[in-house]
């Protein structure tokens, strides 16, 4: 008979992914909230660049810019969708991100009460599918890019709508979630 031995720890990946990204390409999650408590968050790269142990996630849609040529982060802010008019806001932070970034986007509680007709254009415009069937509490993410195109096969956008009859919280959707590799541009 063998003696037991336990399993070995599995290695941390970048962001926790299960397994590790390939040479040549950069890790990021996005996660949405879910509930009161499960705050949104944004990985790249495995530096934690929304979320709430970095103190900037905050109730509506929150943005993560990164220069997809160096893989440094250039900006990030949160957008209230519920109390003041942030939509031709964040209009303007989405369109101010120069050519080479990847945009990351997530919702915290609700991102559609003040969403306006303006920022959806501008979200649709980067190819979003889902930006007009985000409703009061959905949980969203999406992945995009400008001035470049993302290989096919990577996930870019999820979304979660509130349901009562299913809510994994009293009357809060389930937190959802994407994440993978981007394939670094050729040096």
């Amino acid at each position: 008979m063998r003696p037991w031995t336990a399993a070995p720890t599995p290695k941390r990946q970048k962001c926790d992914h299960w397994t590790p990204c390939p040479l040549n390409t950069y890790a990021y999650r996005l996660l949405s909230g879910g509930g009161r408590d499960k705050y949104a968050k944004i990985c790249f790269e495995d530096e934690l660049l929304i979320g709430e142990k970095t103190g900037n996630v905050g109730r509506g849609i929150n943005i993560a810019i990164v220069d997809y040529l160096t893989g440094k982060v250039r900006a990030t802010q949160y957008f209230n969708m519920v109390e003041g008019d942030n939509s031709g806001l964040m209009a303007t932070f989405i369109q101010s991100a120069p050519p080479k970034s990847l945009l990351f986007m997530v919702t915290q509680d609700d991102g559609a009460s003040g969403l306006k007709e303006d920022a959806k254009k501008v979200i649709e415009a980067l190819g979003s599918k889902q930006i007009r069937n985000i409703k009061f509490r959905s949980s969203w993410v999406f992945l995009t890019a400008k001035g470049f195109e993302l290989p096919a096969d990577i996930q870019r956008e999820n979304i979660n709508h509130s349901d009562n009859a299913r809510n994994r919280y009293s009357g809060w959707p389930a937190e959802i979630q994407i994440e993978g590799c981007i394939p670094k541009m050729p040096s």
